[in-house]
């Protein structure tokens, strides 16, 4: 039986597993998912060991970076954006053969793309880390120009404290990549003057749970257009196993 899995820490409730062991089931394939919850990325090593009949993985935080050393090779948008959340697991011989993938921007890029309007042509990327050069990526492929929004001050990465009304107006697209929102915090949200919002801006929420995060509501208290990441997280499913596949 080939197995699949999922790579990272902690991993608490995981959409991965309940999805592909459903599909595996329904669709009568002799393979099972499973949950590694590694506190380090060297013990990767020891969950390949160990796990002959591995044919993929996929990697969530806080790894998708940390793996790259382990991996034989890349695709060219993986090495672009520097962060991997798929691995194909390929068995020559005694050596395993790793490559990485990246469908976080294949998910984002397509569940995106058909909500985009003329005006669209700016938006905020609201945090720093794997995901984040993913979304940066994608929205240069749909012809976006992009800022990445921390909370510390970087060379040429905006602050919370820089994000005026009027940079609300210049850039209408803001997509949440930090975990600010995300179940059980539900009473959290990005730093932003939600008052500026109107029905030019479109937010995009990365997190799926809950449905509506407070940074969706008030967004749409102002008349914007909200998006969750449920359609991103289906897209990059299917992403993964057409890699897999390969």
């Amino acid at each position: 039986m080939d197995k699949y899995g999922l790579i990272g820490y902690p991993l608490g409730h995981s959409f991965s597993i309940s999805y592909f062991n459903e599909k595996f089931e329904n669709e009568g394939i002799d393979a099972r998912y499973i949950n590694f919850e590694i506190p380090n990325i060297e013990n990767i090593k020891e969950v390949l060991a160990t796990n002959p009949e591995l044919r993929g993985l996929n990697v969530t935080r806080p790894y998708k970076e940390k793996v790259i050393p382990f991996l034989d090779s890349m695709s060219p948008e993986a090495k672009a954006i520097g962060a991997v959340n798929v691995i194909q697991v390929r068995h020559k011989g005694k050596k395993t053969i790793l490559k990485g993938f990246n469908s976080d921007v294949i998910g984002f890029r397509d569940s995106l793309e058909p909500m985009l309007e003329p005006h669209h042509k700016k938006a905020l990327i609201l945090g720093t880390g794997g995901a984040s050069k993913a979304i940066a990526y994608g929205l240069h492929m749909l012809g976006l120009e992009s800022c990445l929004v921390s909370r510390t001050a970087k060379k040429g990465i905006m602050t919370y404290e820089d994000i005026t009304p009027e940079v609300i107006k210049d850039y209408p697209v803001i997509i949440n990549c930090t975990p600010l929102g995300m179940y059980p915090n539900v009473n959290e949200c990005p730093p932003l003057p939600y008052e500026a919002l109107s029905n030019r801006n479109l937010l995009y929420d990365l997190i799926y749970n809950p449905d509506e995060t407070l940074f969706m509501r008030k967004g749409r208290q102002q008349g914007a257009v909200v998006m969750n990441g449920l359609e991103m997280l289906l897209l990059q499913a299917f992403a993964s196993w057409d890699f897999w596949q390969e």
